[in-house]
């Protein structure tokens, strides 16, 4: 499930074609290149710098000499689009084929499997949950909606209140590490991309006599329910219409003689909802949550220009149990809720020696807070609202130095500005002019704006057994009035065959402090509106074998982070000890992450290791938050059995073992134990429907992610869908 996507196969290069009937055999399990070939195909795709089209051009100096590169899919740990094949970074891929069967009901729980991703739930089903990876904290990591910023400035605690459901996502592409040089701020220790299914995509192959005049239309529906009173339900509907003659022989990416465009659509939206699993002190639901999304996605292709925009909402509301209580706030009946909007606007061109794409983004976030569910009176509700506004332009050439069949270059370079506002019942600066809340008689009387401004420069060297990439990204906040600062990153990869890769690299990356981090001070929280941006360097050095059906990869890293921030609690201080933001001096960070995976027919087995110590140790009477809590060790084990020819199990095993410690209500410090998780699945999937019954935490385990808040034991679930 979890796979990198390093594949090198034997390379066979068309020249010119021999018009033999056995020509098409000479390149069966292999990549093909043709060139001398004028093609004007898509090459970078909705998620930048990670993901294009399943057909990518990959363009020499001149329009005379382009090469094709077949089914390589180009995803990418730079700034300019390359092929797997050919990448210089190891980028992590969940794929749908792979998680479609899976035990798992929102993104947050797919993302457990990742060995290198720490999932901590407050809330099961996608209630609440914080991600993060190699030992960072929730707000270290960047995450992207088809490659639009989508993070949120106030906290990083709601991130993944998502527009789109599981069953509208195609895949999640993650990078481990710092990411500064592609994403500018936020990706202090790597990123999170999640990319949807498009609509209507043409093909040679298959093509009905309704499409062949130019329109395909899709439903699918989904629904399922279990303990403690949860229910989904759920729909996406696609439409597609090719806009010019369409001919079975030709596609949208393949055709140089017609012009040929094609306009396409879809809309999901689902609900879903539970009673939760615990009751407060005074006996009432205090785990509960429901909410809806709803997600419109629209693209416009030809064979010289591609347009996609996307517009969602996500609003949902959560009892918020003991989430945010310490030993002198014992609060058990906090609710909290939000409701957040995505749009964005993307464009590139598709001929040219010089490629261009750029975006357009707005996302608002609103966000409801009780420390007493609907006591207004006992404590005033926190309000905030933030505004995010985004544009970006990218771009890349390639250039000749030498012979281009051995010798290649792409060079990318761009710049971004993202702005930040916020506006708030308790968080930030006095505003000059208050803004009303709208739905109650309050105003927005605190806030702040910031803007941050980035622009990058990157060059990539492809030979035929290495790819060297280097590049900066260099950064201006204006909030923290910080000089223009350059953050460089160089990935090297290695090929001495086709069994095997050799990948090093060393990157750097910062992050700003949300504004949570610097504005919060109620019921036991004080923060310091002054710190500083966290920044990290790390080093990584990995292997990966092929040699079917067996696949295994290996990497060792290090992290050096300064100026780290978190939430610390003196305990020595008695009654007096509150939950402050500070920065750290530095913590190291040092890890290796292991896996090997099986592929047998219907079968497939997969084991992965990852093992983190930070010598950052934790003063006497000094409890962290975030920063110093980390999973040491994760193991994931993972088998796809089939029972009968439409009847498959899915199996899914967890250990974890975290180091850091929480206090309980009686003033105890409390360290975290470790566990283990089975979540099985039970599916009998058709060609146009399914059904499913599986069960999360088998066998009912009692165990702390985060804090004070115990998670539940045994849910089952049962479920289907159809597609019309």
């Amino acid at each position: 499930m979890y796979k990198p996507t390093f594949n090198k196969r034997q390379v066979l290069v068309f020249h010119h074609f021999g018009n033999k009937g056995y020509s098409l055999f000479a390149c069966l399990g292999r990549e093909v290149v043709c060139s001398v070939l004028s093609v004007a195909t898509l090459t970078y795709a909705s998620a930048e710098s990670v993901s294009t089209d399943p057909v990518v051009t990959d363009s020499t100096a001149t329009t005379t000499a382009r090469e094709m590169m077949l089914e390589e899919v180009s995803v990418t740990g730079s700034r300019a689009p390359l092929t797997k094949s050919q990448a210089a970074r190891m980028v992590t891929v969940l794929e749908r084929a792979d998680f479609a069967q899976a035990p798992v009901q929102s993104i947050n729980d797919l993302l457990k499997y990742a060995v290198g991703v720490d999932v901590r739930q407050r809330g099961p089903i996608g209630a609440q949950t914080d991600i993060s990876i190699r030992g960072g904290t929730s707000e270290q990591i960047i995450l992207l909606l088809n490659g639009i910023n989508i993070c949120d400035p106030q906290t990083g605690h709601n991130a993944m209140d998502l527009p789109v459901d599981l069953s509208e996502v195609e895949r999640i592409e993650v990078i481990e590490g710092p990411a500064g040089r592609i994403y500018g701020t936020s990706s202090l220790v790597g990123a999170i991309n999640i990319v949807t299914m498009e609509s209507g995509k043409w093909k040679e192959e298959g093509v009905s006599r309704k499409e062949e005049r130019g329109k395909r239309n899709e439903m699918t529906l989904h629904a399922e329910g279990g303990s403690y009173g949860y229910a989904h339900l759920g729909f996406r509907y696609s439409h597609s219409t090719l806009l010019t003659p369409h001919s079975s022989k030709l596609t949208p990416h393949s055709s140089k003689h017609a012009p040929l465009s094609s306009l396409s659509h879809s809309l999901s939206g689902n609900y879903s909802r539970s009673d939760g699993w615990s009751r407060s002190k005074a006996g009432h639901l205090n785990t509960d949550f429901s909410g809806s999304k709803a997600f419109y996605q629209g693209q416009y292709e030809d064979n010289d220009l591609r347009l996609h925009w996307h517009a969602g909402m996500a609003d949902k509301g959560w009892g918020s149990s003991t989430f945010y209580a310490s030993p002198k706030w014992q609060a058990d009946e906090q609710y909290e809720h939000t409701t957040k909007i995505y749009t964005a606007i993307q464009g590139e061109n598709k001929r040219g020696r010089l490629h261009l794409s750029g975006n357009i983004y707005w996302n608002q976030n609103k966000d409801r807070y009780e420390g007493y569910r609907g006591q207004a009176d006992k404590m005033k509700y926190n309000y905030n609202r933030t505004d995010v506004y985004g544009v970006s332009l990218n771009s890349y050439f390639d250039w000749e130095s030498g012979n281009p069949d051995r010798i290649r270059n792409r060079t990318a370079f761009g710049a971004e500005l993202r702005n930040e506002d916020l506006v708030s019942g308790n968080l930030g600066e006095p505003l000059s002019q208050t803004h009303h809340i709208c739905g109650t008689d309050r105003d927005y009387t605190l806030g702040l704006n910031r803007t941050n401004i980035s622009g990058y420069l990157e060059h990539n060297l492809i030979l035929n057994k290495l790819t060297v990439s280097a590049g900066i990204v260099a950064v201006k906040n204006t909030w923290s009035n910080m000089n223009m600062t350059v953050y460089p990153g160089v990935d090297i990869s290695y090929r001495p065959s086709s069994h095997w890769r050799i990948h090093a690299s060393y990157n750097t990356s910062l992050r700003m402090p949300s504004f949570t981090e610097m504005y919060y001070k109620l019921q036991g929280y004080s923060a310091a509106p002054h710190l500083k941006p966290e920044e990290m360097q790390a080093f990584e050095i990995g292997v990966t074998s092929y040699f079917s059906p067996f696949t295994a990869h290996f990497a060792v890293w290090h992290h050096h982070g300064k100026n780290m921030i978190d939430w610390i609690m003196d305990t020595t201080k008695g009654s007096e000890a509150v939950w402050e933001s500070v920065n750290h001096t530095s913590i190291n960070s040092t890890g290796f992450e292991t896996d090997m995976q099986i592929n047998l027919q219907r079968c497939r087995f997969k084991v992965s290791y990852s093992y983190i110590h930070q010598d950052k140790e934790q003063e006497t009477g000094i409890v962290s938050q975030y920063a110093l809590e980390y999973l040491r060790h994760k193991l994931v084990a993972h088998a796809m059995l089939p029972i009968i020819k439409r009847v498959s199990l899915d199996l899914n095993l967890r250990w974890q073992d975290r180091v850091g410690s929480y206090t309980d209500f009686n003033g105890e410090v409390c360290g975290y134990k470790p566990y283990t998780l089975a979540d099985v699945r039970l599916t009998w999937q058709e060609r146009r429907w399914k059904v499913y019954v599986e069960s999360n935490n088998l066998f009912d385990t009692r165990y702390h992610d985060y804090g004070l808040v115990e998670q539940p034991g045994r849910w089952l679930i049962a479920g289907a869908s159809v597609t019309l």
